[in-house]
């Protein structure tokens, strides 16, 4: 007898098309039956070990997260349940070209330090890879939810490179065709850049695109953190688009976002030029968080030259009066590249972590804020600040505008991720929120998209960027991994007050046919594993 006949559901099966009534049969983590309508139709119900009944629930495939900086929480808390009670059952990590593999033990500190608002420092975590490969072993012995990984670009340039501002040498860029090639081969499903993060802004696009042919010889994607959000925004996606199709890659855009008051209301050029492409034969992707606000390190506002030679250079830039002044001069006058070519407001920047449990009171408050209070400039402020928790911080960005978002959300090539940062006593509320969000407010309080719609881009969309032959649709001999949720309460509970409350009305999760959530709670299940390549 089958493990698991899921009862009288709402399928939205995935693929867009209206939902049905049916009974789910999971056995050995796959579904292995779909019988719909088999109430009304009078015909013989499939029985189990286990009955759950469904009704008025909605039972949909669980949720991509093609966003997601989780690279230690799923080793550092079995539990997970930020993803987990969301209803995500993979998530993409590797992301924005710095992660933790491939290094060697120089490369590894560096990036432990420069990343660190990201994902905590790591003393708690045994670091024995070096290898993606060895990383993604690490991680296959037991985790939360599923997991695949980009090959970090901007770590694979210091590996090979440093933290220069330079063009690699003909035997560098050799090294790092082959560091790309060694991750695919191991598992990787494509390769990620930190285009406004060093030291991967330092590659020129002849460099970008031999590294892109690589990925596109084993059939994976590029998914760049691109050079500009702000004053560039236009033209660095246009980068992407040429580069990409030069190098005959995929391209998945990361948080496809339009932001800061020169790009109010202008998604729909960003639009245009992705539906010109994807006529002319592109293959485009992207997500977004639906939210306003961004989320990354206040060192991510320095200029470029303020970051060259890794965290240690930087420190030693800020301790001096003069080189800070003129980094000061590039934020608040210029426009540094770090803040997307725009001249920094302090009024936005509020800082939402820490490395210094001393520093606490910094936490909530942005930085003009607490510029006001102690009676100093806000560059007072920031640069002790940094200085003070060693680049730590963690900023949430107010420079957002809510049409862009509804705009870019609705596009056929639009998936969901999170761009969830965990570490901070007050992290972005779309790491614990993100997909209740969509399926609360955007769906069902404000109509952007249809519920079939949107569990679509959460979806299968993703499953297909990922080349994932059995996920992302309920279908018979499918990946069991799961969601039951109620349309008519599911909601984040995360909010920019409260950010680490879980969602309401998702109280079933199955990963590869185990409950991570039942009833609403947690279960000790470490479902997860790694979803690695599949062939082109």
């Amino acid at each position: 007898m089958e493990e698991l006949v899921i009862r009288d559901a709402d399928v939205v099966d995935g693929s867009g098309a209206d939902s049905y009534r049916a009974d789910v049969v999971v056995d050995g983590g796959r579904i292995v039956s779909i019988v719909k309508e088999a109430a009304a139709a009078g015909c013989q119900r499939p029985k189990a070990r286990r009955e759950l009944d469904a009704e008025g629930l909605v039972l949909s495939p669980g949720f991509v997260d093609m966003h997601a900086h989780s690279d230690l929480a799923l080793l550092r808390d079995p539990d997970h349940s930020a993803k987990a009670a969301q209803g995500v059952t993979l998530e993409v990590i590797g992301q924005d070209g710095l992660s933790y593999a491939p290094v060697d033990d120089r490369t590894l500190g560096e990036v432990r330090r420069a990343i660190a608002g990201w994902n905590g420092s790591g003393d708690d975590i045994d670091f024995d890879w070096r290898t993606v490969g060895e990383y993604l072993d690490r991680l296959d012995r037991g985790i939360a939810v599923n997991a695949a990984y980009l090959i970090p670009q901007g770590t694979v340039r210091a590996l090979a490179v440093g933290w220069e501002d330079r063009e690699a040498t003909p035997r560098e860029l050799d090294r790092m065709r082959r560091l790309v090639a060694e991750g695919l081969e191991q598992g990787a499903v494509g390769m990620s850049s930190g285009l406004t993060y060093t030291p991967g802004m330092y590659a020129k696009d002849a460099e970008l695109t031999e590294l892109c042919r690589v990925v596109a010889s084993y059939g994976g994607y590029y998914c760049p953190h691109h050079r500009s959000y702000g004053a560039g925004a236009l033209e660095a996606y246009r980068e992407m688009v040429a580069l990409t199709r030069e190098a005959g890659c995929s391209l998945h855009l990361a948080h496809a976002t339009m932001n800061f008051g020169v790009n109010k209301g202008r998604a729909p050029e960003l639009l245009a030029l992705l539906d010109e492409a994807l006529a002319a034969g592109a293959d485009i992707s992207l997500d977004t968080y639906p939210y306003t606000p961004g989320c990354t390190t206040l060192a991510a506002m320095l200029p470029s030259w303020a970051s060259e030679g890794g965290p240690e250079e930087a420190l030693k830039r800020l301790a001096d009066h003069d080189t800070a002044e003129r980094i000061r001069h590039d934020l608040e006058v210029t426009g540094s590249d770090g803040c997307h070519g725009v001249p920094i407001e302090w009024d936005t920047i509020e800082i939402s972590g820490v490395g210094d449990p001393a520093l606490a009171d910094f936490v909530g408050r942005t930085v003009q804020e607490s510029a006001d209070v102690r009676g100093e400039a806000p560059w007072v402020t920031a640069r002790g600040l940094l200085l003070a928790d060693r680049l730590a911080p963690t900023i949430l960005q107010h420079v957002g505008h809510e049409e862009n978002v509804r705009a870019i959300m609705r596009h056929r090539v639009h998936t969901g991720g999170s761009d969830g940062i965990l570490q901070g006593a007050k992290p972005h509320p779309r790491a614990y929120g993100t997909f209740p969000h969509y399926l609360g407010h955007y769906v069902r309080e404000l109509g952007v998209l249809s519920l079939e719609e949107c569990v679509a881009h959460l979806t299968s969309r993703p499953a297909a960027r990922l080349r994932l032959p059995d996920r992302g649709l309920v279908r018979e001999g499918y990946v069991a991994d799961l969601v039951l949720f109620d349309p008519a309460t599911v909601a984040a509970g995360s909010s920019f007050a409260e950010p680490r409350v879980l969602p309401t009305g998702i109280p079933y999760v199955l990963v590869d046919g185990r409950f991570v959530i039942e009833d609403g709670r947690r279960t000790d299940a470490l479902a997860g594993r790694t979803v690695r390549r599949t062939p082109a």
